[in-house]
Protein backbone atom coordinates (compact mmCIF):
# COMPACT_ATOMS: atom_id res chain seq x y z
CA UNK A 1 0.00 0.00 0.00
CA UNK A 2 2.79 2.44 0.89
CA UNK A 3 4.61 1.74 -2.38
CA UNK A 4 1.38 2.46 -4.30
CA UNK A 5 1.06 5.84 -2.55
CA UNK A 6 4.71 6.65 -3.31
CA UNK A 7 4.09 6.06 -7.01
CA UNK A 8 0.62 7.59 -7.21
CA UNK A 9 1.17 10.97 -5.54
CA UNK A 10 3.76 12.29 -8.07
CA UNK A 11 1.36 11.24 -10.87
CA UNK A 12 -1.41 13.27 -9.24
CA UNK A 13 0.97 16.22 -8.92
CA UNK A 14 1.87 16.05 -12.61
CA UNK A 15 -1.83 16.00 -13.48
CA UNK A 16 -2.46 19.08 -11.31
CA UNK A 17 0.54 20.90 -12.80
CA UNK A 18 -0.92 20.28 -16.24
CA UNK A 19 -4.13 22.07 -15.18
CA UNK A 20 -2.46 25.24 -13.91
CA UNK A 21 -0.17 28.01 -15.06
CA UNK A 22 1.74 28.76 -11.88
CA UNK A 23 3.47 26.50 -9.38
CA UNK A 24 5.16 27.61 -6.15
CA UNK A 25 7.61 25.36 -4.29
CA UNK A 26 8.35 26.02 -0.62
CA UNK A 27 9.59 24.14 2.37
CA UNK A 28 12.15 23.72 5.12
CA UNK A 29 14.98 21.38 5.85
CA UNK A 30 16.84 20.18 8.92
CA UNK A 31 20.23 18.56 9.47
CA UNK A 32 20.88 17.35 13.01
CA UNK A 33 24.19 16.09 14.40
CA UNK A 34 24.01 14.27 17.74
CA UNK A 35 26.42 13.06 20.38
CA UNK A 36 24.75 10.53 22.66
CA UNK A 37 26.03 8.64 25.66
CA UNK A 38 24.05 5.84 27.31
CA UNK A 39 24.53 2.29 28.61
CA UNK A 40 25.41 1.11 25.08
CA UNK A 41 23.12 -1.89 24.85
CA UNK A 42 22.07 -3.30 21.50
CA UNK A 43 19.16 -1.24 20.17
CA UNK A 44 15.97 -3.11 19.17
CA UNK A 45 16.72 -2.75 15.45
CA UNK A 46 20.22 -4.34 15.75
CA UNK A 47 18.29 -6.42 17.05
CA UNK A 48 18.66 -6.26 20.82
CA UNK A 49 16.92 -5.37 24.08
CA UNK A 50 18.08 -1.75 24.33
CA UNK A 51 15.30 0.81 24.43
CA UNK A 52 17.31 3.90 23.48
CA UNK A 53 17.91 4.85 19.89
CA UNK A 54 21.63 4.30 19.32
CA UNK A 55 23.14 0.98 20.34
CA UNK A 56 26.40 -0.94 20.49
CA UNK A 57 29.07 -0.47 17.80
CA UNK A 58 27.55 2.83 16.66
CA UNK A 59 29.50 6.05 16.83
CA UNK A 60 28.65 8.40 19.69
CA UNK A 61 28.68 11.28 17.17
CA UNK A 62 26.33 10.86 14.19
CA UNK A 63 24.25 12.79 11.69
CA UNK A 64 21.10 11.65 13.49
CA UNK A 65 18.60 13.03 11.00
CA UNK A 66 18.31 14.86 7.72
CA UNK A 67 14.88 15.93 6.54
CA UNK A 68 13.29 18.05 3.82
CA UNK A 69 9.67 19.04 4.48
CA UNK A 70 8.37 20.46 1.18
CA UNK A 71 5.19 21.70 -0.41
CA UNK A 72 4.13 22.45 -3.99
CA UNK A 73 1.26 24.95 -4.27
CA UNK A 74 -0.71 25.28 -7.50
CA UNK A 75 -2.70 28.43 -8.32
CA UNK A 76 -5.81 26.78 -6.93
CA UNK A 77 -6.84 25.00 -3.75
CA UNK A 78 -4.51 22.07 -4.52
CA UNK A 79 -1.09 21.37 -3.04
CA UNK A 80 1.29 18.42 -2.77
CA UNK A 81 3.14 17.80 0.51
CA UNK A 82 6.06 15.51 1.20
CA UNK A 83 8.62 14.75 3.89
CA UNK A 84 11.83 13.00 2.82
CA UNK A 85 14.00 11.70 5.67
CA UNK A 86 17.48 10.24 6.10
CA UNK A 87 18.54 8.40 9.27
CA UNK A 88 21.80 6.43 9.74
CA UNK A 89 20.31 3.69 11.91
CA UNK A 90 20.51 0.87 11.20
CA UNK A 91 21.56 0.99 7.54
CA UNK A 92 21.47 4.56 6.13
CA UNK A 93 17.74 4.65 5.51
CA UNK A 94 16.34 7.23 3.06
CA UNK A 95 12.64 7.50 2.23
CA UNK A 96 9.32 9.27 2.66
CA UNK A 97 7.63 9.63 6.04
CA UNK A 98 4.70 11.53 4.48
CA UNK A 99 3.51 12.13 0.91
CA UNK A 100 0.00 13.39 0.18
CA UNK A 101 -2.13 15.60 -2.04
CA UNK A 102 -4.25 18.23 -0.29
CA UNK A 103 -7.35 20.19 -1.32
CA UNK A 104 -8.10 23.22 0.87
CA UNK A 105 -10.89 25.71 0.20
CA UNK A 106 -11.02 29.35 1.20
CA UNK A 107 -13.21 30.04 4.26
CA UNK A 108 -16.91 30.39 3.49
CA UNK A 109 -19.18 31.55 6.30
CA UNK A 110 -16.15 31.11 8.53
CA UNK A 111 -15.63 27.43 7.59
CA UNK A 112 -13.43 25.60 5.12
CA UNK A 113 -13.05 22.08 3.78
CA UNK A 114 -9.70 20.25 3.82
CA UNK A 115 -9.14 16.90 2.07
CA UNK A 116 -5.89 14.86 2.14
CA UNK A 117 -5.10 11.78 0.06
CA UNK A 118 -1.88 9.77 0.31
CA UNK A 119 0.31 8.62 3.19
CA UNK A 120 0.43 10.82 6.30
CA UNK A 121 0.15 11.17 10.08
CA UNK A 122 -3.31 11.89 11.51
CA UNK A 123 -3.05 14.91 13.80
CA UNK A 124 -2.97 12.95 17.10
CA UNK A 125 0.23 14.54 18.37
CA UNK A 126 0.35 17.82 20.27
CA UNK A 127 4.10 17.30 20.80
CA UNK A 128 5.32 17.15 17.18
CA UNK A 129 4.32 20.30 15.24
CA UNK A 130 7.83 21.09 13.94
CA UNK A 131 9.69 20.31 10.69
CA UNK A 132 9.01 16.78 9.45
CA UNK A 133 6.79 15.93 12.43
CA UNK A 134 9.56 16.68 14.95
CA UNK A 135 9.31 18.25 18.40
CA UNK A 136 10.47 21.79 19.26
CA UNK A 137 10.56 20.81 22.96
CA UNK A 138 12.64 17.64 23.27
CA UNK A 139 14.98 15.71 20.97
CA UNK A 140 13.51 12.35 21.94
CA UNK A 141 9.74 12.03 21.62
CA UNK A 142 7.43 10.74 24.32
CA UNK A 143 6.61 7.02 24.34
CA UNK A 144 3.22 7.76 22.73
CA UNK A 145 4.64 9.66 19.78
CA UNK A 146 7.75 7.49 19.43
CA UNK A 147 5.37 4.54 18.86
CA UNK A 148 3.19 6.53 16.43
CA UNK A 149 6.34 7.50 14.52
CA UNK A 150 7.30 3.81 14.27
CA UNK A 151 4.08 1.93 13.64
CA UNK A 152 1.22 4.31 12.80
CA UNK A 153 0.70 5.93 9.40
CA UNK A 154 -2.44 6.00 7.25
CA UNK A 155 -2.55 5.43 3.49
CA UNK A 156 -5.91 6.69 2.35
CA UNK A 157 -8.05 9.83 2.53
CA UNK A 158 -9.04 12.29 5.23
CA UNK A 159 -11.75 14.95 5.16
CA UNK A 160 -11.94 17.80 7.66
CA UNK A 161 -14.31 20.71 8.23
CA UNK A 162 -12.58 23.57 10.01
CA UNK A 163 -13.67 26.85 11.50
CA UNK A 164 -10.40 28.60 12.32
CA UNK A 165 -10.02 30.62 15.50
CA UNK A 166 -10.11 34.36 14.77
CA UNK A 167 -10.18 37.61 16.68
CA UNK A 168 -13.84 37.93 15.75
CA UNK A 169 -14.59 34.50 17.31
CA UNK A 170 -12.48 35.48 20.37
CA UNK A 171 -9.97 32.77 19.64
CA UNK A 172 -12.51 29.96 19.53
CA UNK A 173 -12.43 27.46 16.67
CA UNK A 174 -12.99 23.82 15.84
CA UNK A 175 -12.15 21.11 13.34
CA UNK A 176 -13.93 17.79 12.74
CA UNK A 177 -11.92 15.03 11.03
CA UNK A 178 -12.75 11.64 9.50
CA UNK A 179 -10.38 9.31 7.65
CA UNK A 180 -10.45 5.95 5.88
CA UNK A 181 -7.38 3.95 4.94
CA UNK A 182 -5.75 0.65 4.12
CA UNK A 183 -2.35 -0.59 5.24
CA UNK A 184 -1.09 -0.25 8.83
CA UNK A 185 -2.36 -3.76 9.59
CA UNK A 186 0.70 -4.93 11.64
CA UNK A 187 0.59 -1.91 14.01
CA UNK A 188 0.88 -3.27 17.56
CA UNK A 189 3.68 -5.77 16.90
CA UNK A 190 6.35 -3.72 18.70
CA UNK A 191 4.09 -3.01 21.67
CA UNK A 192 3.60 -6.76 22.20
CA UNK A 193 7.17 -7.97 21.82
CA UNK A 194 9.26 -4.95 22.76
CA UNK A 195 6.97 -2.54 24.61
CA UNK A 196 6.96 1.25 24.55
CA UNK A 197 10.20 3.18 24.39
CA UNK A 198 11.38 6.80 24.05
CA UNK A 199 13.32 7.98 20.98
CA UNK A 200 13.10 10.14 17.83
CA UNK A 201 13.37 7.68 14.95
CA UNK A 202 10.49 7.75 12.44
CA UNK A 203 9.86 4.85 10.07
CA UNK A 204 9.80 5.52 6.32
CA UNK A 205 7.41 3.96 3.81
CA UNK A 206 8.09 0.29 2.97
CA UNK A 207 10.43 -0.17 5.96
CA UNK A 208 11.02 -3.38 7.95
CA UNK A 209 11.86 -2.88 11.64
CA UNK A 210 13.63 -5.77 13.41
CA UNK A 211 13.20 -6.54 17.10
CA UNK A 212 15.00 -8.82 19.53
CA UNK A 213 14.62 -12.60 19.34
CA UNK A 214 11.49 -13.44 21.32
CA UNK A 215 11.41 -17.01 22.63
CA UNK A 216 7.70 -17.45 21.96
CA UNK A 217 8.19 -17.01 18.19
CA UNK A 218 9.72 -20.51 18.17
CA UNK A 219 6.43 -22.08 19.26
CA UNK A 220 3.93 -23.68 16.82
CA UNK A 221 1.36 -20.96 17.55
CA UNK A 222 3.69 -18.11 16.51
CA UNK A 223 6.18 -19.80 14.18
CA UNK A 224 4.90 -17.89 11.13
CA UNK A 225 5.58 -14.45 12.65
CA UNK A 226 8.81 -12.91 11.35
CA UNK A 227 11.33 -11.33 13.72
CA UNK A 228 10.53 -7.92 12.25
CA UNK A 229 7.51 -5.76 11.53
CA UNK A 230 6.47 -4.12 8.26
CA UNK A 231 4.08 -1.64 9.89
CA UNK A 232 2.59 -0.02 6.79
CA UNK A 233 1.50 -3.11 4.81
CA UNK A 234 -1.97 -4.34 3.86
CA UNK A 235 -2.83 -7.93 4.80
CA UNK A 236 -6.56 -8.52 5.29
CA UNK A 237 -8.14 -6.31 2.59
CA UNK A 238 -10.20 -4.38 5.13
CA UNK A 239 -10.48 -0.58 5.47
CA UNK A 240 -9.49 1.10 8.72
CA UNK A 241 -10.89 4.42 9.92
CA UNK A 242 -10.47 7.21 12.45
CA UNK A 243 -12.41 10.22 13.74
CA UNK A 244 -11.10 13.33 15.43
CA UNK A 245 -12.21 16.61 16.91
CA UNK A 246 -10.11 19.72 17.66
CA UNK A 247 -11.37 22.65 19.72
CA UNK A 248 -9.70 25.95 20.55
CA UNK A 249 -11.47 27.25 23.64
CA UNK A 250 -9.57 30.53 23.57
CA UNK A 251 -6.18 31.82 22.55
CA UNK A 252 -4.85 30.04 25.67
CA UNK A 253 -6.31 26.54 25.52
CA UNK A 254 -6.78 23.84 22.85
CA UNK A 255 -7.74 20.15 22.92
CA UNK A 256 -8.06 17.30 20.45
CA UNK A 257 -9.58 13.82 20.76
CA UNK A 258 -9.16 10.95 18.25
CA UNK A 259 -10.49 7.42 17.86
CA UNK A 260 -8.38 5.16 15.60
CA UNK A 261 -9.30 1.63 14.47
CA UNK A 262 -7.32 -0.22 11.80
CA UNK A 263 -10.18 -2.80 11.68
CA UNK A 264 -7.67 -5.62 11.35
CA UNK A 265 -8.68 -9.28 11.05
CA UNK A 266 -6.28 -10.95 13.55
CA UNK A 267 -6.69 -14.36 11.91
CA UNK A 268 -5.10 -13.19 8.64
CA UNK A 269 -1.38 -13.61 7.92
CA UNK A 270 0.90 -13.05 4.95
CA UNK A 271 3.01 -16.23 5.06
CA UNK A 272 5.55 -14.82 2.61
CA UNK A 273 6.44 -11.79 4.76
CA UNK A 274 5.57 -13.27 8.16
CA UNK A 275 3.21 -10.42 9.02
CA UNK A 276 -0.14 -10.75 10.79
CA UNK A 277 -3.03 -8.31 10.63
CA UNK A 278 -3.39 -6.95 14.16
CA UNK A 279 -6.73 -5.61 15.37
CA UNK A 280 -5.51 -2.32 16.85
CA UNK A 281 -7.65 0.49 18.18
CA UNK A 282 -7.07 3.36 20.59
CA UNK A 283 -8.32 6.70 21.84
CA UNK A 284 -5.92 9.63 22.07
CA UNK A 285 -6.60 12.93 23.85
CA UNK A 286 -4.29 15.96 23.97
CA UNK A 287 -4.44 19.36 25.67
CA UNK A 288 -2.34 22.51 25.38
CA UNK A 289 -2.60 25.39 27.87
CA UNK A 290 -0.69 28.66 27.71
CA UNK A 291 0.23 29.68 31.24
CA UNK A 292 1.75 32.85 29.76
CA UNK A 293 3.12 34.04 26.42
CA UNK A 294 6.38 32.22 27.24
CA UNK A 295 5.18 29.16 29.16
CA UNK A 296 2.99 26.26 28.03
CA UNK A 297 1.70 23.05 29.57
CA UNK A 298 1.03 20.05 27.29
CA UNK A 299 -0.68 16.76 28.08
CA UNK A 300 -1.40 13.72 25.93
CA UNK A 301 -2.88 10.37 26.89
CA UNK A 302 -3.64 7.20 24.94
CA UNK A 303 -5.43 3.94 25.76
CA UNK A 304 -6.25 1.03 23.48
CA UNK A 305 -6.09 -2.64 22.61
CA UNK A 306 -4.19 -4.73 20.05
CA UNK A 307 -4.60 -8.42 19.18
CA UNK A 308 -3.41 -10.98 16.62
CA UNK A 309 -3.81 -14.66 15.80
CA UNK A 310 -6.76 -17.01 15.52
CA UNK A 311 -9.06 -16.51 18.56
CA UNK A 312 -6.93 -13.45 19.47
CA UNK A 313 -4.10 -15.60 20.79
CA UNK A 314 -2.10 -12.43 21.57
CA UNK A 315 -4.40 -9.88 23.21
CA UNK A 316 -3.01 -6.77 24.92
CA UNK A 317 -4.37 -3.54 26.37
CA UNK A 318 -2.00 -0.58 26.37
CA UNK A 319 -1.93 2.94 27.77
CA UNK A 320 0.46 5.85 28.12
CA UNK A 321 0.46 9.51 29.11
CA UNK A 322 2.87 12.42 29.43
CA UNK A 323 2.87 15.89 30.96
CA UNK A 324 5.23 18.46 29.43
CA UNK A 325 6.13 21.95 30.67
CA UNK A 326 8.02 24.29 28.34
CA UNK A 327 9.30 27.84 28.82
CA UNK A 328 10.85 30.13 26.18
CA UNK A 329 13.03 33.04 27.26
CA UNK A 330 14.76 35.07 24.54
CA UNK A 331 16.91 32.59 22.56
CA UNK A 332 16.49 29.80 25.15
CA UNK A 333 13.83 27.10 25.45
CA UNK A 334 13.67 24.87 28.55
CA UNK A 335 11.39 21.81 28.66
CA UNK A 336 10.68 19.00 31.12
CA UNK A 337 8.49 15.93 30.55
CA UNK A 338 7.26 13.16 32.83
CA UNK A 339 5.55 10.07 31.42
CA UNK A 340 4.33 6.55 32.11
CA UNK A 341 3.42 3.65 29.81
CA UNK A 342 2.10 0.10 30.13
CA UNK A 343 1.14 -2.97 28.09
CA UNK A 344 -1.26 -5.39 29.84
CA UNK A 345 -1.27 -9.04 28.71
CA UNK A 346 -4.91 -10.29 28.62
CA UNK A 347 -4.59 -13.60 26.77
CA UNK A 348 -4.08 -17.17 28.03
CA UNK A 349 -0.81 -17.91 26.21
CA UNK A 350 1.53 -18.27 29.18
CA UNK A 351 4.44 -19.08 26.86
CA UNK A 352 4.21 -15.57 25.36
CA UNK A 353 4.34 -12.95 28.14
CA UNK A 354 3.67 -9.50 26.67
CA UNK A 355 3.24 -7.36 29.76
CA UNK A 356 5.55 -4.39 30.13
CA UNK A 357 5.59 -1.04 31.90
CA UNK A 358 7.87 1.89 32.52
CA UNK A 359 8.30 5.57 33.19
CA UNK A 360 10.60 8.32 31.98
CA UNK A 361 11.72 11.83 32.82
CA UNK A 362 13.31 14.18 30.25
CA UNK A 363 15.02 17.57 30.68
CA UNK A 364 16.03 19.61 27.63
CA UNK A 365 17.62 23.01 27.02
CA UNK A 366 17.85 24.49 23.51
CA UNK A 367 19.56 27.69 22.42
CA UNK A 368 19.07 29.48 19.09
CA UNK A 369 22.53 30.64 18.06
CA UNK A 370 21.35 32.08 14.76
CA UNK A 371 18.23 32.00 12.58
CA UNK A 372 19.65 28.78 11.05
CA UNK A 373 21.39 27.18 14.03
CA UNK A 374 20.01 25.61 17.22
CA UNK A 375 22.13 23.76 19.80
CA UNK A 376 20.95 21.89 22.85
CA UNK A 377 21.47 19.34 25.58
CA UNK A 378 19.13 16.68 26.94
CA UNK A 379 19.02 14.11 29.72
CA UNK A 380 16.60 11.17 29.69
CA UNK A 381 16.07 8.81 32.60
CA UNK A 382 14.12 5.72 31.54
CA UNK A 383 13.06 2.64 33.52
CA UNK A 384 11.37 -0.25 31.69
CA UNK A 385 10.24 -3.72 32.75
CA UNK A 386 9.48 -6.13 29.89
CA UNK A 387 8.40 -9.68 30.77
CA UNK A 388 9.82 -11.46 27.72
CA UNK A 389 13.34 -10.16 28.47
CA UNK A 390 13.52 -12.71 31.29
CA UNK A 391 14.00 -15.64 28.89
CA UNK A 392 16.84 -13.68 27.27
CA UNK A 393 18.94 -12.59 30.26
CA UNK A 394 16.85 -13.21 33.39
CA UNK A 395 16.44 -9.47 34.00
CA UNK A 396 13.11 -8.04 32.89
CA UNK A 397 13.84 -4.65 34.51
CA UNK A 398 16.23 -2.21 32.86
CA UNK A 399 17.28 1.36 33.71
CA UNK A 400 18.77 3.72 31.14
CA UNK A 401 20.36 7.13 31.55
CA UNK A 402 20.90 8.98 28.27
CA UNK A 403 22.87 12.19 27.73
CA UNK A 404 22.49 13.89 24.38
CA UNK A 405 24.07 16.96 22.76
CA UNK A 406 22.74 18.17 19.41
CA UNK A 407 23.54 20.81 16.83
CA UNK A 408 20.86 21.53 14.27
CA UNK A 409 21.05 23.46 11.01
CA UNK A 410 17.78 24.64 9.45
CA UNK A 411 17.28 25.99 5.96
CA UNK A 412 14.51 27.13 3.63
CA UNK A 413 13.87 25.94 0.09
Amino acid sequence: MASMITKLSPMLALFAIGQTNAVEVSGHGQLQATWQHDDNRKAWYQPGWGVTRFGQAESDLVLSRGVVDWRIDFDSAWSLHGVMQYVPDPDDKLGFTELYLQYRTLPKNGRRLIVRTGGFYPSFSIENPDIGWSSPYHYQYSAINAWIGEEVRVFGSEIAVEQPSTRRSRGKGYKGVAGIFKGNDPAGTLLAWRGFTVHDRQSVFNESIPFAAVESLNTPQLQHQAQYVEPFTEIDGRFGYYFGYHHDFSTRSAVNVYWYDNNGDPSKINYRTGQYAWDTKFISAAWRYKLSTQTQLLFQGMAGNTAMGTNRGVDNDFNSWFLLLTHKRNAWRFSVRAEQFKVIDKDDWQFDPNQSHGHGFTITAKYQLHSNWIVGAEWLGLTTTVANREAFNGKPKQTDSVWRLSAEYRFSL
